[in-house]
């Protein structure tokens, strides 16, 4: 898995992972288009040079899918990184590994920052199950049901 970096909050640089199958879709994207100086440059600028995609650009951009999509909700790109930060811990990735690709400083900030899906929950182990049971047939009952 590849990576592109991106400035996220307090103008830190955030390292976005980039799978094989996104990546080839890029290079075909930009075979297509041929851009000059930007993969997905915004309008042009006052000189006429283009601008890189603004950030409200990408917000706009992430609304706009939500609307196709049919989703009622407020979607934004933080929408997405949340997403991202829940998938991972879905599919087994500790919250160290989380805490590394979000970017954060401070664990605490990991584990407020996701919540823990109702799958997750239920596939979670329960130590109880590892208890020895004695078999029923052999099991004594309470004093009071005793026969006399």
């Amino acid at each position: 898995m590849n990576s592109s970096a991106v400035i996220g909050k307090g103008s830190k640089d955030r390292d976005v992972p980039l799978s094989l199958k996104l990546i080839e879709t890029l290079r075909e994207y930009w075979r297509w288009k041929k851009p000059q100086e930007y993969l997905f440059p915004g309008e042009l600028g006052k000189r006429g040079k283009g601008e890189h995609l603004s950030s409200k650009a990408i917000y706009y951009a992430c609304q706009g899918a939500a609307r196709r999509a049919g989703i009622q909700k407020k979607v934004g790109p933080h929408t997405l990184r949340h997403s991202f930060g829940t998938h991972l811990l879905e599919s087994g990735a500790d919250l160290r590994t989380i805490q590394l690709l979000l970017g954060h400083t401070d664990i605490k900030h990991t584990t407020v920052y996701l919540h823990l899906s109702q799958r997750h929950l239920r596939a979670c182990p329960n130590p109880l199950d590892e208890l020895a049971v004695s078999d029923l047939a052999n099991a004594s009952c309470s004093r009071k049901n005793r026969k006399q």
